[in-house]
């Protein structure tokens, strides 16, 4: 059946009016979901990179190097943070970093690097009443963590 053009005026407007909140939702999730990811990633980096210092470190020494290594991605603790919602409370100095000391002979020491609770802040807590993030805009990854062996 063939339909007059006439009758087909104002058809692609209303399908684009109908289709635009899916596309434009679809598009804030894949955002949110890339910076949320881009972040966590930047969080482990620095993780392996912390633990990757400690490992040539004497064991229970440069502590607080490590954890601004973590946060800053520099020892010195200077510049802007590596992710917006991470803070060196998030490195707590007490737990951040353990070495351990296992086998006999060789004896052979780790070192594990931990960042508790790193929070990511969502630009876009909801859009068009789907929610991404808790009532904060927020969300919270569990705790990453990174070990190495620490050359004898």
């Amino acid at each position: 059946m063939k339909t007059s053009p006439r009758l087909q005026h104002g058809t692609a407007l209303i399908e684009l009016a109908l289709i635009t909140p899916l596309l434009l939702l679809l598009t804030f999730m894949a955002t949110e979901f890339g910076r949320a990811m881009y972040e966590y990633n930047a969080v482990v980096k620095s993780t392996r990179d912390a633990v990757r210092y400690l490992s040539v470190q004497t064991p229970g020494t440069r502590v607080t190097e490590a954890r601004n290594l973590i946060v800053y991605g520099n020892t010195a603790g200077t510049g802007a943070r590596l992710a917006r919602g991470l803070t060196l409370s998030n490195v707590p100095s007490g737990s951040c970093c353990t070495w351990q000391s296992s086998g006999a002979n060789p004896i052979i020491t780790t070192v594990t690097v931990r960042v508790s609770s790193y929070t990511f802040h969502s630009l876009f807590p909801s859009v068009i009443g789907v929610v991404f993030a808790n009532a904060n805009g927020d969300i919270v990854f569990s705790e990453i963590s990174a070990t190495m062996r620490a050359p004898s």
